[in-house]
């Protein structure tokens, strides 16, 4: 009998429990830990951000969701992996031994690479948890009453662009509903060499597109940015050449700002030793496997995988869902083949599809694989796109309390968008 261990109950952690609980045979232990116990939908956070969604549409408890599937849970978090005798430290001293550890703790948000920023704090809001979201909520009612500049976007080291560009449209559809647009002006600021780069060197016409959106919609912007400090109302930016030289010096006043910050790994993986790169991202085999410890697997946002190209700003690669679904499933497979006596053999992929809401439209966009030259390189934009994204909320969401693990992506996602027949 085998005990897996998966740290982590987020996009990644809670469809890995409810697969690997399909997959193996019952006399395996499986425990989920988490460092808090309930599930949140990630992706839904720019629509608490303004109003959107409640807390209560968007979490659901993890308990109860896994004890219906047999799987244990443990709502604290860990301090420390002993990688050599497989075992966990939690928060309160309490220790886990594991046979298997899967990792799926998403990244550390590290607001602390700009001085002055994040909610903790500084003076910048982030959408990359629902309480952030909720806070940006919070101040957002008052800033309605009176409203002013508001500055948008990614900080260096950011490796997930995406969220950034939703929500400044979605919070650019809210002004316009409420009829006070006009006194709101907005600036995104991104670590991305050009607009509709995405940490993925752009994406079909990604540029142009975005471009025009930001345009049509009264918004500037400053690409290379290397946003430096963060003072009450104030936003330090350097913004860089394509040669990473000192093009620019900005100081762009705002009354309320989102910016994604960097992603780091969290620190207890981060301080395993041989298991990270120097940011502390998992670095991984083909096999999703660690590359210095032989029964640790990992997916999602926490693993490395190296930057598209070179950028005068640091910028991070993404992982989108279905990538994070295919290295799930990748890890389920390749510890049940291990456990019936096999090897490793299944591959995850680097497949980047993703949906973004624009409000009250949206854009698509497909780069098979993600890096560059590529078989599919396809960005489409249109209203079809917000209620596909809405779609995928209510879905997922019902799989989560359903307990399901069929994969979404491949049998929804690819098909709505007609392009698995050239991927087979």
């Amino acid at each position: 009998m085998a005990h897996i261990v998966i740290m982590g109950a987020g996009i990644g952690g809670m469809p890995a429990a409810y697969e690997m609980r399909a997959t193996l045979p019952a006399e395996h232990r499986i425990t989920v830990v988490s460092a808090v116990d309930y599930f949140q939908f990630t992706p839904s956070n720019p629509w608490v951000a303004v109003g959107w969604r409640d807390r209560e549409s968007i979490t659901l408890p993890i308990a109860p969701l896994l004890a219906k599937k047999g799987i244990a849970f443990i709502a604290k978090a860990v301090t420390t992996i002993d990688a050599a005798a497989n075992r966990l430290t939690l928060k309160d001293g309490e220790t886990l031994d594991y046979d298997y550890l899967v990792i799926t703790t998403g990244p550390k948000l590290f607001f602390d690479e700009v001085p002055g920023s994040g909610p903790h704090g500084g003076h910048t809001h982030s959408v990359c948890t629902v309480d952030h979201a909720l806070g940006f909520f919070k101040d957002y009612e008052e800033f309605l009453k009176n409203p002013g500049p508001v500055v948008i976007g990614a900080m260096p080291f950011a490796s997930c662009f995406g969220p950034a560009y939703e929500f400044a449209f979605i919070l650019d559809t809210d002004l316009r509903r409420r009829k006070i647009r006009n006194k709101v002006p907005i600036t995104f600021v991104t670590s991305e060499p050009y607009i509709g780069h995405l940490g993925l060197g752009g994406v079909g016409d990604s540029k142009g597109m975005l471009e025009s959106e930001l345009r049509a919609h009264d918004m500037k912007w400053i690409t290379n940015a290397k946003t430096t400090k963060v003072e009450a109302g104030k936003m330090f930016v350097t913004q860089l050449d394509d040669h990473g030289a000192v093009f620019k010096e900005h100081e762009v006043p705002f009354k309320m700002s989102m910016m994604l910050p960097a992603f780091k790994g969290v620190d207890a993986v981060a301080a395993v030793p041989n298991l990270c790169n120097p940011r502390g991202f998992v670095l991984i085999d083909e096999y999703q496997r660690s590359k210095a410890y032989k029964n640790i697997f990992s997916a999602g946002v926490c693993v490395a995988i190296p930057p598209v190209e070179a950028t005068p700003v640091p910028t991070g690669a993404p992982k989108t869902g279905y990538m994070i679904e295919t290295m799930i499933s990748a890890i389920v497979h390749n510890i049940a083949d291990e456990l019936n006596g096999s090897t490793a053999s299944t591959k995850g992929t680097w497949n980047a599809i993703c949906l973004a809401d624009f409000g009250d439209t949206g854009a698509a966009f497909v780069a098979l694989p993600q890096i560059p030259p590529r078989n599919v390189n396809w960005f489409k934009k249109g209203k079809w796109v917000h209620l596909a994204k809405i779609a995928f909320e209510k879905y997922f969401m019902r799989k989560m309390k359903n307990g399901t693990s069929e994969p979404i992506y491949e049998k929804y996602v690819l098909k709505a968008l007609g392009i698995v027949r050239l991927i087979r």
